[in-house]
């Protein structure tokens, strides 16, 4: 990961897509942002994305910061506007068997190695992820502060709760639909009183707890 370029300083008052205007203007772009959900979460898939923007998005935030309606609407005008957006999705035993950490990592280059639109600059959200073969930047809570990694935030965020809604109808004893897979007080009484299905994180704490109880 490198620094920004010189004269690219971004004022604290440069707004939601100052980061990428101030790299357009070094001739760093297209910029894409990538970002990541279900990192916390003890049950489910970890889904990455790559966004790239070149329009601004109406309401756009951090994914966490929106209503599941404004959420939903915010996808829809991405998936219209964007230059180019990419998703993957690294199921629950892939975590497993790779480790959290590298599977995000992996997840996040393999999202902007999707791209058709090759990236002159890359923003990431909190780490830096290495190897991606252009310039970038980690950006701490770069969902808060850079369009590109917020747009990547909410797209990561709603396929994936979308993904725990359909399989709440296969595994209904957990109520994924309501907690999206993440450690609740409801999913962990469901855990203890069903243990674990084939969605849950093995090497997690709280589900091998389960899985010993059981």
């Amino acid at each position: 990961m490198t620094r920004l370029a010189k004269g690219a300083t971004i004022r604290r008052d440069a707004g939601l897509y100052g980061y990428e205007r101030a790299l357009a203007r070094q001739g760093l772009h297209p910029v894409a942002g990538v970002d990541e959900a279900g990192r916390g979460a003890c049950a489910g898939p970890l889904v990455a994305s790559a966004v790239v923007l070149d329009r601004s998005i109406a309401g756009l935030a951090d994914s966490k910061l929106l209503s599941q309606r404004r959420r939903e609407v915010c996808f829809d005008l991405i998936m219209e506007r964007a230059v180019d957006v990419a998703v993957v999705i690294v199921q629950a035993a892939e975590c497993d068997r790779m480790g959290l950490h590298v599977a995000n990592i992996a997840a996040l280059r393999r999202a902007l190695a999707r791209l058709t639109v090759r990236p002159g600059y890359v923003l990431t959200d909190g780490f830096p992820v290495d190897g991606l073969g252009v310039p970038g930047l980690a950006v701490w809570k770069g969902d808060r502060v850079a369009a590109s990694i917020a747009a990547a935030s909410v797209i990561a965020k709603v396929t994936r709760d979308r993904i725990m809604v359909q399989m709440h109808g296969d595994f209904p004893a957990y109520d994924f639909a309501t907690h999206k897979g993440y450690c609740t007080a409801v999913h962990q009484d469901a855990l203890r009183l069903h243990g674990p299905c084939d969605e849950h994180r093995k090497t997690y704490v709280n589900v091998r707890a389960a899985m010993e109880d059981r």
